[in-house]
């Protein structure tokens, strides 16, 4: 028989029970919590191996990286470990390596310790950073986003602070578009000056040994190990380049990052004023073998070219990469990932057409580049061209977005040149990064330049970002696009948008000729002659050789009953271009009708 429980206020093991009570309910409240919030890792998912190995003793030398640790990418050989490539097929497959990576041996020797084997795309493939046998690394600053790839361990290592600095491999990006997502500094060298023995091959003509770190002099003194001691660093006088139209990639506003540049080196002795460029415009005028490669559902022009260079850069990785390791796929047939997949069944299915070809765009890029920088040379460009995509989104949205950044990566990878990924603080809740390409072979230089501003880098990105900046440079690149955009309306008949898009391409830029000729053709469509001839009058006072103005003018004044005018248009049009059949047929035209 069961008896009533009396409490007690004044009883202390009420109190008790009460107090274990109310504790335990918080416990379970918060255990819930934390299974709804999935909280990170202890060491985000960097790593796939974790072991230590202790600096090599050098009595005779003085240790630069004495007390820094550091992750290598699980692409390097280790002696005792299997290198895993990022895929647990091809680890169960292969024997533990007889030697470690010459890169490795040399951070040991002075005086680094590493810490474990970081989390990597398979087989090197890929920007996302996504792996679906190991996991994703959680980028630190954005957790619901991708950390990028394919070095993506790596960068997150450095990036939540669990080493000093860490070590991967870029072929098409996969140093520098991580480091751009996970807010850190990542380093690309010039192709074949830091040593690839004792690192698994993906693409041996783009395959470069690549770092990160948080800290500008960590990163140096990195480079100062791995790099050859013939690259002699000379003082010499530095000269920014702004490819303008590349800028018009990025979502983070140009004007913004020239702002952080121009105040950087006011105050920073050597550097001249900068330079503004199209860089597109030279690469189709200086890398003629290009041409072979142009999609047919484009012309090629303007930031449309680097998709070309992007493709010979899939088309050489493709094809040394099945000549690497297609015996191995064949035999094994291994399990892949659905993005790694697609990129290995299209290596495997590539051919040797156009081969030499590309290697004959690569020489050429090279050559170019080299011409264009010199040895004092700094090209910027924007890392990457968006936000990291959120985890597991869909492929129809990444296909964009992976086309996007490639075209980027496309022109270090092909040229050879040395590149370097440095933080601007961040834009609209995601990390914002700029890149600085220096000819191939001056990476001390580069180097040493990112040391001599990275402090005044940040300072500036601090105030850049945290106060409206009026568009006082980004006016000409934006006018541009809008031109493009009436183009593409006036292209699809939609005329009055054509001429809305021209209309503020004249708002920000008032002197350009070929945009009032342009709006002119848009309104000759509309039937609104009057304003036609006006727009023409302006583009001839800007342009005294505009033929298309003269036409235009001509045409406007035709359909106006002005004939006489009308044919002195067309007549001016012949002087300038005397094969011109518009206006000759028209000044026939016209002449007949006066007889």
């Amino acid at each position: 028989m069961s008896k009533s429980l009396k409490l007690n206020a004044s009883n202390p093991k009420v109190w008790i029970l009460i107090g274990i009570g109310l504790a335990g309910a918080v416990v379970l409240a918060e255990t819930r919590r934390r299974r709804r919030r999935k909280l990170p890792k202890e060491d985000f998912g960097a790593f796939v191996e974790r072991f230590e190995l202790l600096p090599i003793p050098q009595p005779d030398q003085t240790q630069t990286l004495s007390a820094l640790t550091f992750g290598i990418k699980d692409i390097f050989d280790v002696k005792g470990y299997v290198t895993g490539f990022g895929n647990p097929h091809w680890k169960r497959t292969h024997s533990e390596a007889g030697k470690t990576a010459i890169v490795i041996t040399a951070l040991l020797s002075n005086g680094a310790t590493c810490v474990g084997k970081t989390v990597m795309d398979e087989f090197s493939f890929g920007i996302s950073g996504e792996n679906k046998f190991y996991g994703t690394p959680i980028n630190p600053y954005l957790p619901s986003s991708i950390p990028g790839g394919s070095s993506s361990g790596s960068a997150v290592a450095v990036a939540a602070r669990l080493v000093d600095f860490a070590i991967g491999t870029d072929t098409t990006g996969c140093v520098r578009i991580p480091a751009a997502f996970c807010g850190i500094l990542g380093f690309r060298p010039s192709h074949g000056v830091v040593s690839t023995i004792g690192v698994l091959p993906n693409a041996q003509s783009l395959d470069t040994v690549g770092w990160f770190a948080r800290d500008a002099s960590v990163l140096r003194h990195v480079g100062l190990v791995l790099l050859p001691t013939n690259l002699v660093e000379l003082k010499r006088t530095r000269r920014i380049i702004f490819a303008d139209d590349i800028f018009q990639l990025s979502k983070v506003p140009s004007q913004k990052t020239v702002y952080i540049i121009d105040k950087t080196i006011e105050n920073l002795s050597g550097y001249q004023s900068p330079q503004r460029m199209n860089i597109c415009q030279y690469i189709a005028s200086n890398v003629p073998s290009l041409k072979g490669f142009h999609d047919i559902t484009h012309q090629q022009n303007g930031v449309s070219i680097l998709k070309d260079l992007a493709l010979v850069m899939f088309s050489l990785q493709g094809y040394e990469f099945k000549t690497n390791h297609e015996e191995w796929f064949k035999s094994v047939k291994p399990r892949l990932g659905r993005a790694v997949s697609e990129r290995v069944i299209a290596a495997m299915n590539s051919t040797h057409d156009h081969v030499k070809t590309l290697y004959k765009v690569r020489t050429e890029m090279r050559v170019a580049f080299q011409r264009l920088l010199k040895d004092d040379g700094i090209l910027v460009i924007p890392t990457v061209p968006d936000d990291p995509l959120k985890l597991n989104t869909e492929k129809g949205f990444s296909s964009e977005f992976h086309d996007r950044a490639f075209a980027l990566s496309s022109i270090a990878s092909i040229s050879g040149c040395c590149q370097v990924a440095i933080p601007l603080g961040c834009h609209n809740d995601c990390c914002a990064s700029v890149s600085f390409i220096s000819a191939h072979g001056a990476d001390k230089f580069l180097l040493n330049t990112v040391l001599d501003m990275y402090r005044a880098i940040q300072e500036q990105a601090t105030v850049a970002y945290a106060l409206p900046l009026p568009d006082t440079n980004g006016g000409i690149e934006t006018s541009e696009l809008l031109k493009e955009k009436g183009n593409a309306a006036f292209k699809g008949r939609l005329w009055n948008k054509a001429v809305d898009y021209y209309s503020e391409a004249i708002n920000l830029d008032g002197t350009n000729a070929t945009y009032f000729s342009n709006r002119a053709a848009a309104y000759l469509e509309l039937g609104c002659f009057q304003e036609a001839e006006e727009d023409c009058n302006k583009a001839i006072l800007y342009d005294k050789k505009n033929v298309k103005a003269y036409l235009r003018r001509g045409t406007a004044r035709e359909q106006l009953l002005r004939y006489k005018e009308a044919l002195k248009d067309f007549q001016h049009a012949l002087v300038l271009e005397p094969q011109n059949k518009t206006a000759s047929l028209a000044e026939k035209r016209l002449r007949k009708n006066r007889s």
